[in-house]
């Protein structure tokens, strides 16, 4: 079994930051790409950041040069660094890993979200 769990969402006005963080746990052998994605209200569930296991990351068009994705490979955590936000970044954001356990078997994970708001 693995768990990621979400911490870090909540309120801020518009030009704040806040930090997102997702922990891995459980049967993990090793953790392949971790990303993060964001679903808004009536919209579809898109591809926020991308890292690999090496620490290459690629970015969407709307939040490049003001998110920073990173990972710390020692405690299976992936982070989100949101500056300068805007009210667009309002939704609910999701952690994504490709985990393989120590059965062999690689699947793909999400964590349960954590809600971001941006006021104006």
């Amino acid at each position: 079994q693995v768990q990621l769990v979400e911490s870090g969402g909540g309120l801020v006005q518009a030009g704040g930051s806040l930090r997102l963080s997702c922990v891995a746990s459980g049967n993990i052998f090793s953790i392949n790409a971790m990303g993060w994605y964001r679903q808004a209200p009536g919209k579809q569930r898109e591809s926020v950041a991308a890292i690999t296991s090496g620490g290459s990351t690629n970015y969407s068009d709307s939040v490049k040069g003001r998110f920073t994705i990173s990972r710390d490979n020692a405690k299976n955590t992936v982070y989100l660094q949101m500056n300068s936000l805007k009210p667009d970044d309002t939704a609910v954001y999701y952690c994504n890993a490709d985990i393989r356990d120590w059965s062999g078997r690689r699947n793909d994970y999400w964590g349960q979200g954590t809600q971001v708001t941006v006021s104006s």
